[in-house]
């Protein structure tokens, strides 16, 4: 119980760079892959050979290996927080790059700006599991030229497509609703139909087409020696009935 609460001290607590208020979670939080630990594991064990050695020896050399011991221990501890508080985080949103043990670097940029992605597996990281991130789109100039020693990177390389794919499909929808609007526009309602809208008072209102009847105009009935004249309605014209 000891050890996890000194991991929780020097965990990054990414939770606390959310917008959580706008909804964004995280879909995947990368550690490093544990090889990068065996540089400070050997150091360590070389550390406890050379206590050890201080142990069984009469040579008056304690102090030197002492001075060695305590270097050795300290950079150690050292790589250890350095790969342990670099964090690779893919949210909803955005992804992020979070690293420093003192002084805290956070590298962030929205996922639709993540384009181009390559995926390096060399033959010892094919063996064991882990692989390399190049980006090389705009998000190299947030610090993601390059994310190293990704673990199961197959797994992460396919959740980040995915996170990319649903982005673009929202992405593209919103511009589907937007041209969807302008085109209900063009039917005389709106602003964009000015062919058929007229502005009234500030406003767009849409104009009532009307038809007008046109009736034969009125005219005397022409004479014709006292016979009587009537009017054929589907000739068009006056005629003489005896």
């Amino acid at each position: 119980m000891a050890g996890i609460g000194v991991f929780r001290i020097f965990d990054p607590k990414v939770r606390r760079h959310l917008i959580s208020d706008e909804g964004e979670v995280v879909i995947d939080e990368v550690r490093q892959h544990w090889v990068v630990y065996s540089v400070p594991m050997l150091e360590v064990a070389l550390a406890a050979a050379l206590l050890l050695t201080m142990a069984t020896t009469t040579i008056g050399v304690q102090p030197v290996l002492l001075a060695i011991v305590l270097v050795l221990l300290a950079h150690a501890f050292w790589q250890f927080l350095t790969h342990h508080r670099d964090r690779f985080v893919v949210t909803n949103m955005r992804v992020m790059r979070i690293r420093g043990v003192f002084s805290q670097t956070v590298a962030t940029t929205p996922i639709a700006r993540v384009l181009d992605i390559t995926l390096k597996k060399p033959i010892i990281g094919r063996v064991l599991g882990y692989g390399h991130f190049v980006f090389e789109s705009a998000a190299q100039d947030q610090g993601f030229r390059e994310i190293r020693w990704v673990s199961r990177p197959d797994d992460r390389d396919l959740t980040i497509q995915r996170v990319i794919q649903r982005t673009g499909l929202r992405a593209s929808a919103s511009v589907d609703v937007l041209q969807g609007d302008e085109d209900s526009d063009d039917d005389g309602t709106g602003p964009i139909g000015m062919d058929s809208a007229q502005e009234v008072g500030g406003a767009y209102a849409p104009v009532t087409a009307t038809t007008k009847t046109t009736t034969p105009e009125a005219r005397p009935a022409p004479s014709s020696g006292g016979a009587k004249s009537i009017f054929n309605s589907e000739r068009g014209n006056w005629s003489d009935e005896d």
